[in-house]
């Protein structure tokens, strides 16, 4: 079904829907959330303890730019006779979108401020990182079916916010932060944060006051209790449109840094080099607990020998209470691993392996799991982090992969293209979903003979460690109507979605 755009504006009287039914039942004190939206949580440990998630939210984008774009609903609940299968499909109206990432447009971060105009984890805010148009989906009242509500245009993104090709979307105290590439009018940077209001979804301006050195963009999230917000690099537009441009690889110009900033104000504090060869620093995954000052970015390459990385950022010795300064260490290396040259694509061949190219990283909620995917290698690994300082690999499962394709374990006949990418990862830690699309034209380089699309769940034990795919769930091929899935939004919100006021 195709939906088009509607002019109704959201208010604070609208039909709610499935959250209000149990909190009229429960309670919201056993919902473990915001009495007025039970999925607004004020701890880790209670978004831990709320129900699991019933339904799942998937971005598809069509590489040939002729279909318009989709946002689908599928079935999480194990004991639904439609489990692991789309309920819904919503287009967009344009084509040549690319839907990328997407996030609510309020979650748990709105409890810091107590006068916040009741919010509710109600809109799904999806950018197009090619057409720079962002889709504003309503899932209310009935959840299994969005509808879209409105689009905003490349124009008013620019003309509030200075920015375009917009990338990451988090849900903030103070609005909906949105991370972008490129600036406005066709400039190729620099990147940097649009600021959104949380309900209008009006582009109100520039996040930040005083850039400094910072210059390429990608993600941002921050430490609450501690007024502090972090930025990773990829590229600007030019850089990453057509491809990997090894001549910018090799002469170490994609993003290499960190940047903290003064979360409230958007001062430039600190920029820390993870040196040349490290390119390529995408996602950014902080504690969840309140208290802490610390965080994992995960970096897709390096130049010296294709291996891939995952570093901490840490509070220096001198950084008690808010502010302070920043350090980071490499702690976990995973290599790259020797391949026929035959087996390789064109742009592989000359090196004689397969690099692990680290896309997503996600950290469970009790801050005790860590989820790497390894796109290249097609390898999924989790790592107990409950030092942070020092990850204990625990487990791990191939799927697809640039030379192994290895198939999921319903089909085993079936050889998989591309690798687990976007990971994410359930409240309580139980439940991993996995998509296999990068960005179209960096998959068309390193999985040439094409990307079907799929979406695999992975059963997490969050006592010992260990991972099991779950043969039931495995949505793929025509499920999606041709488009490429990237990212996984989880109703009442996931592992990634929020960042909580309180201990």
């Amino acid at each position: 079904m195709t939906a088009t755009e509607q002019t109704h504006e959201p208010g604070p009287d609208d039909v709610y829907g499935a959250e209000d039914e149990y909190v009229v039942e429960h309670g919201a004190e056993h919902g473990h959330g915001h009495e007025g939206d039970p999925t607004l949580y004020r701890t880790p440990a209670d978004a831990v303890a709320a129900p699991p998630e019933k339904l799942a939210y998937v971005v598809g984008f069509d590489r040939s730019a002729q279909l318009p774009d989709t946002l689908f609903t599928l079935d999480t609940d194990p004991g639904s006779p439609s489990y692991g299968r789309v309920l819904s499909a919503t287009d967009v109206p344009g084509t040549g979108d690319e839907l990328h990432h997407f996030g609510w447009n309020a979650c748990s971060s709105a409890l810091a401020h107590a006068g916040h105009h009741h919010p509710r984890r109600r809109y799904l805010i999806a950018p197009g990182l090619r057409s720079s148009r962002l889709h504003v989906f309503d899932t209310h009242p009935d959840p299994a079916r969005p509808r879209l509500l409105k689009v905003i245009t490349p124009e008013e993104l620019a003309a509030g916010s200075g920015y375009s090709r917009p990338h990451t979307l988090h849900c903030g105290p103070d609005g909906v932060f949105l991370s972008c590439l490129g600036g406005a009018d066709g400039a190729d940077g620099p990147g940097g944060v649009a600021l959104l209001d949380h309900e209008s979804f009006e582009v109100l301006r520039p996040w930040e006051t005083e850039r400094g050195p910072q210059h390429l963009a990608y993600d941002i999230w921050w430490h609450l209790r501690h007024g502090i917000a972090v930025t990773s690099e990829w590229g600007t537009p030019s850089m990453i449109e057509d491809g990997l441009d090894a001549e910018l690889l090799l002469a170490h110009k994609y993003g290499h840094a960190l940047h903290f900033w003064e979360l409230e104000t958007g001062r430039h504090l600190q920029r820390v080099d993870l040196g040349a060869e490290h390119q390529m620093v995408l996602e950014l995954r902080p504690a969840h607990d309140p208290e802490a000052a610390w965080g994992f970015a995960g970096v897709v390459l390096s130049t010296q020998d294709l291996s891939a990385s995952v570093w901490l950022w840490h509070k220096s010795a001198d950084g008690d209470g808010r502010g302070g300064t920043f350090s980071v260490r490499k702690v976990i290396t995973i290599p790259a691993e020797p391949a026929e040259e035959s087996h390789l694509p064109p742009l592989l061949r000359p090196f004689g392996a397969v690099p692990p190219l680290i896309t997503d990283i996600n950290l469970s909620v009790d801050d005790r799991w860590l989820y790497v995917s390894a796109w290249g290698t097609g390898e999924l690994l989790q790592y107990d982090v409950g030092d942070p300082f020092r990850p204990r690999r625990t487990a791990s499962v191939r799927l697809g992969g640039i030379t192994g394709r290895v198939p999921h374990p319903s089909a085993p006949e079936v050889p998989l293209t591309g690798g687990p990418q976007m990971v994410e990862l359930s409240r309580d830690g139980r439940r991993v979903y996995l998509t296999n699309s990068l960005y179209g034209a960096w998959d068309d380089q390193f999985y040439p003979q094409g990307i079907q699309p799929w979406l695999v769940k992975l059963d997490a034990d969050t006592v010992h460690g260990g991972l099991a795919v779950d043969g039931r769930f495995f949505p793929h091929g025509e499920e999606f109507r041709g488009r490429r899935v990237h990212q996984t939004r989880l109703h009442g919100g996931d592992a990634s979605s929020d960042s909580y006021c309180y201990r």
